[in-house]
């Protein structure tokens, strides 16, 4: 076995990247996703790299089955048991409106309605201490309900299970022993051991509403594998960035809610690593565009943007979480008029029947179509030419929207870039610029089938000078997936203010952690030298609501000399940084302790620079500016020394387009890099 292969299945491709451990050797391919069964499309791209998945020896792939059913509200049936007197938790939500002004707001429809919130007697106080025993014969009678109407899942949360699990711990047994295992059964401290009833009641339904498909899907994926001789667990990408077998993801599965579109920050960090130079180059901004979607994350200081808590469709959900931002822009997106006006997204025409130029029944003009109209794609030679775009289809399809919006064809080509651009580039600034981060500061790492092509104007318009396109652009999710670490993540409810707090306690209670995250990866199959564990406490200053997570040197930190002084520094500069301003005078809380368990494995040192092949080379007429430049085609195999534009330059899975006034370059690693000029 000498293979690590990993895999992101897309809305419209599969993408496959392959690493050789005994020669190094990166290849990479892909093939069309099938919405119908998608193993159809797996073993397809997998086909193309691997001739025997018994040759496999390390093998992880991202899913967006959870994420899916989430957005397609095609989730489990869910029955909710809450503690008595707190049935309404989570139908009353929050009182805050996250869209002050927009006068037509609702807060998100509830995933399970009301009448399916059943509640168990017993009460624990907020120090977990037992005032009522649990009711268990409420519990049962809620298993009955369950398995009566037919429910998939049942999710348990009861008041200060994050103090004291007991009481949800006897719920989950009796549920398990009444439902076996037709029924999912979610307990809120496994998911989110954190304090705030709602967002924990939150986490726990979006477990148990999208735990059911995800189980189902590993489970196949794990038996389909098995039967073509796979001899290796199968792992999973993570929302936080890091991987799990699926063994453990079916038990947790709503940590594989962004699994996909995280894996290409991953690969940010990867490139950020392997650049290492000066200046933006430690500092990232990752943008994935596929056929369907566009997601924008963040390398900051080479480690990914990592958020504690998220809202994903508007629902909290307390687990730590790549900062992703997503909107309805890709390859595929369809233009079409609405009240005189062009409109780009956020319909796309997927996989099937994709755009015109595709040739499979597409009529509607999309993103794509509009940039082989523009003639910046080569028809004969897009995804490494295992498809022929049908480059008439395209400029029907343009053609025809623009008759109805008068306008030329290939201006109104042109316009569906532009348009496309600019909702690309105020998703960026809804990831930076609203948060006070400036993007000029950061390089522009651009993957995706898509990406690449649109990358430099996307960059000119924020004032970025680099864009860097990896090689494999359109597999690179993949490639970082592989480059990605095993993670375990734990918390620890821990209210203390800093007048009472017992230092040498809060280190023994780090320790225990550790203990636990290194026992986790033991059982992922980790060596022992490969394992590490990071800390970090959340703090919040007395009379906050919300923390801040300060991270710490190690377990024994705590414990030394002169804790309180350099920790509370340490938080004044992170409030600083966040709001702008600090109180360092004031006292401070400490919330929660956190401990990160990381299991590396090797790295695949990826797809280093191949020898330049002869330079071929071809010349067509491609629109830039409303003007036609005759601009070079080339392999990007066949590319060395600099490169100025305009060009095109075609390539397995992406094509890049470097427009008039930017020069590129490729480095030791095999990273295209464009200079972009303003």
């Amino acid at each position: 076995m000498s293979y690590r292969v990993a895999m992101d299945i897309g809305g419209t491709f599969t993408d496959v990247v392959c690493y050789d451990e005994r020669t190094g050797a990166v290849t990479a391919s892909k093939a069309p996703t099938t919405p119908g069964d998608l193993a159809e499309g797996v073993f397809a791209a997998l086909g193309r790299v691997v001739d025997d998945p018994a040759e496999i020896s390390f093998f992880v792939h991202g899913t967006t089955q959870g994420l899916n059913a989430l957005l397609e509200r095609k989730g489990a049936r869910v029955l909710l048991l809450a503690s008595e007197g707190g049935g309404d938790v989570y139908q009353i939500a929050r009182g805050n409106r996250d869209r002050m002004f927009d006068l037509r707001y609702r807060k998100p429809v509830p995933l399970v309605p009301r009448q399916d919130v059943m509640e168990a007697g017993g009460r624990l106080d907020y120090l977990g201490r037992e005032f009522v025993p649990l009711d268990e014969a409420s519990v049962r009678a809620a298993a009955r309900r369950a398995r009566e109407e037919g429910f998939d899942a049942v999710a348990v949360c009861l008041l200060f299970a994050y103090a004291n699990p007991a009481h949800e711990a006897r719920a989950g047994e009796i549920l398990r022993e009444e439902l076996g295992e037709g029924v999912l059964v979610v307990l809120s401290h496994e998911v989110a051991r954190e304090w705030r009833e709602y967002e924990r009641t939150s986490s726990a339904v979006l477990e148990a509403y999208t735990g059911p498909v995800v189980r189902r899907y590993l489970a196949r994926v794990e038996r389909r594998f098995a039967e073509r001789g796979l001899a290796v667990p199968v792992h999973v990408m993570q929302s936080s960035g890091g991987l799990v077998n699926a063994s453990y993801a079916m038990r947790r599965p709503l940590q594989t809610l962004l699994s996909g579109p995280v894996g290409g920050t991953m690969g940010g960090v990867a490139a950020t690593r392997l650049l290492r130079g000066e200046g933006a180059r430690g500092n990232a901004i990752c943008i994935d565009m596929g056929g369907t979607s566009f997601d924008v994350s963040l390398v900051v200081n080479g480690r990914p943007d990592v958020s504690a808590e998220a809202r994903i469709e508007g629902y909290p959900v307390l687990m730590p979480i790549v900062n992703l931002h997503t909107i309805g822009a890709g390859g595929g997106s369809i233009a079409y008029a609405e009240a005189g006006a062009l409109r780009v997204g956020p319909e796309s025409a997927g996989a099937v029947p994709g755009p015109a130029c595709y040739g499979r029944g597409g009529t509607r003009p999309t993103v794509t179509d509009a940039n082989v109209a523009l003639g910046r794609v080569d028809p004969a030679w897009f995804a490494g030419g295992l498809m022929e775009l049908d480059a008439e289809a395209a400029g029907e399809a343009v053609a025809t929207l623009a008759g109805e919006l008068d306008l030329d064809p290939l201006l109104l080509a042109e316009g569906i870039c532009d348009v496309a651009n600019a909702k690309m580039a105020q998703a960026i600034r809804t990831l930076t610029v609203e948060h006070g981060i400036e993007p000029r500061e950061f390089a522009l790492v651009a993957f995706g089938g898509a990406g690449p092509m649109h990358a430099a104007f996307i960059a000119r318009e924020l004032g970025i000078s680099e864009v860097v396109v990896p090689r494999f652009p359109g597999a690179f999710s993949a490639w970082g997936m592989l480059e990605a670490d095993v993670r375990r993540d734990l918390t620890h409810p821990y209210f203390r203010p800093q007048d009472t707090l017992n230092r040498h306690d809060m280190s023994r209670n780090f320790g225990l952690l550790e203990e636990e995250a290194l026992t986790a990866l033991s059982a992922q199959g980790v060596p022992e030298d490969r394992r590490r564990v990071e800390h970090a406490v959340d703090m919040r200053y007395e009379g906050q609501d919300y923390t801040l997570t300060i991270p710490l040197r190690d377990a024994a930190e705590p414990a030394e000399p002169g804790f309180l002084e350099t920790i509370a520094a340490r938080y004044a500069e992170a409030h600083t940084a966040r709001y702008g301003h600090a109180t360092p005078e004031a006292p401070v809380e400490f919330v929660m302790l956190r401990s990160t368990g990381f299991g590396s494995f090797p790295r695949t040192a990826a797809a280093p620079a191949q020898a330049p092949e002869e330079r071929a080379e071809r010349v067509r007429d491609v629109i830039f500016d409303g003007a036609v430049h005759s601009t070079p085609v080339l392999r990007r195999a066949g590319l060395d020394g600099e490169l100025a534009g305009p060009a095109i330059v075609v390539e397995e899975t992406a094509t890049t387009v470097i427009p008039p006034g930017c020069v590129a370059t490729v480095d030791p690693n095999g990273f295209l890099i464009v200079k972009v000029n303003p």
